[in-house]
């Protein structure tokens, strides 16, 4: 089933206006709206919302009214329609019906102080009450008692307790009619074979109301009765979400004709439903806002999130350039730390080094060293001198390098002489080959 242009009226997506018409094609519901306030109630989840709306259908309570008390029904009789059949043997007229509404007048009054009265002080003295009844098990006894004695020919009976019909009823938005029946009224067996059997009605009750029902002389069904202030039998109420409360908005007791009671149960739909679009309307809009809250609340989270990354980087950049700064300094700190030892091991070296012969001794060499930087050494060593001493010569020199070796020119060869590379004895000048005069360089190693 096609619907143009309903999508850009509904402001759903593509996935969602597919889901809303297959709920639709389930569940022959006409109006799309409803459809799309059941689904987006139930969280867009297709299967649970055709589900929950075919239990409501058959009279089983939702799997979500599991409230124990009912919510506050508001019976506003300024605000209602009242329609009123007096009974068919007279009971209802002159003074015996202003007798009766007297006595049920004072008897509903009574009655509610009483159980207010018991409630409060329950609640006072921490005392929790327990039904020695099963609301449930009272409906359903109804239920069957009533199909025994005038047949399955009815509107669907709501399987559950007048708590969870009329949270339903406000949940799905829909009228709700609450039937008491009492046995022993004069005109119970007319309303019910006649009236309540009529296909005409069922049809009309089933397509527009959840419709619930019991004995009034059951406990749930005095309780109900409390709550819409019955008075004659056969007694329906109608019921509304009004001002986000579940009020009555029509009664009709006593017995009527079923063209009649379709009449009137037509005026009280065409009054008040309204009611329902209104209600309709505001859980959109409150549908929409939560969404669009949800949409805000999702976008401030992601930018929460992006300004927390952001922060984070930079975070781990400033304690990278920390950690970067800190090696940077510490390296400087070690190579500052190096050249003191360095020349405090240079300072120290120079008693190692002998002192330099006369020009005439005849076991003197006369040794130039040529440093990286061009500079030109000259020095006297003796030939018994080891080549550790001309180490440390050198080494002790300001314009030395700090790690270097020493190569003859001519055949190049390293010199065995710094001290970390002793193996043994260190060889003398003679043992090197070094005599008379010598031209030995200096390697710079770090170059």
């Amino acid at each position: 089933m096609d619907y143009p242009n309903e999508n850009g009226g509904l402001g759903l997506t593509s996935d969602q206006t597919e889901k809303v018409l297959q709920f639709q094609d389930l569940t022959g519901i006409e109006d799309i709206t409803i459809c799309r306030d059941v689904l987006q109630r139930h969280q867009w989840n297709l299967e649970v919302a055709v589900q929950e709306q075919l239990n409501i259908r058959e009279g089983r309570p939702s799997v979500y009214a599991t409230e124990s008390r009912p919510p506050a029904v508001v019976n506003d009789l300024l605000g209602q329609l009242i329609y009123f059949a007096p009974p068919t043997d007279g009971s209802g007229s002159g003074f015996k019906r202003y007798f009766r509404a007297i006595v049920g007048f004072m008897w509903n009054v009574c009655y509610s102080t009483l159980i207010t009265v018991l409630q409060l002080t329950r609640r006072l003295l921490g005392l929790e009450y327990r039904p020695r009844t099963d609301p449930l098990q009272e409906v359903m006894q109804f239920i069957q008692t009533y199909e025994e004695k005038y047949g399955c020919e009815h509107p669907v009976f709501y399987q559950g307790t007048f708590a969870q019909v009329l949270n339903d009823a406000k949940r799905e938005l829909r009228f709700l009619a609450v039937y008491l029946h009492d046995p022993d009224a004069v005109d119970a067996d007319p309303f019910c074979r006649r009236t309540l059997s009529n296909p005409e009605v069922v049809r009309y009750i089933n397509s527009n109301f959840l419709f619930w029902a019991c004995s009034a002389t059951s406990e749930e069904g005095k309780r109900s009765m409390t709550a819409v202030r019955c008075g004659y039998f056969p007694f329906m109420a109608l019921l509304v979400l009004k001002e986000n409360r579940m009020t009555i908005v029509g009664r009709l007791e006593g017995h009527s004709e079923p063209d009649l009671l379709l009449q009137r149960m037509r005026t009280i739909v065409n009054e008040f439903e309204v009611n329902l679009v209104q209600a309709r309307a505001d859980r959109f809009e409150q549908s929409i806002n939560r969404t669009l809250r949800q949409h805000q609340d999702a976008a401030f989270l992601e930018s929460l999130k992006a300004d927390q990354l952001k922060e984070q980087r930079k975070e781990e950049r400033k304690r990278a350039e920390e950690e970067a700064k800190r090696q940077i300094e510490q390296a400087a700190r070690e190579e500052e730390e190096r050249k003191h030892a360095l020349q405090k091991e240079k300072i120290d070296s120079v008693d190692k080094v002998p002192s330099e012969p006369d020009l005439s001794h005849p076991d003197a060499v006369h040794v130039v060293f040529k440093l990286p930087s061009g500079m030109r050494l000259e020095r006297r060593f003796l030939k018994s001198h080891s080549l550790e001493h001309v180490f440390y010569f050198v080494f002790c020199h300001p314009h030395s390098p700090d790690s270097f070796e020493i190569t003859t020119n001519f055949p190049k060869r390293v010199l065995n002489c710094r001290p970390a590379q002793q193996l043994g004895k260190v060889q003398t000048l003679e043992e090197a080959g070094l005599k008379n005069r010598e031209v030995l360089f200096i390697n710079d190693l770090d170059a």
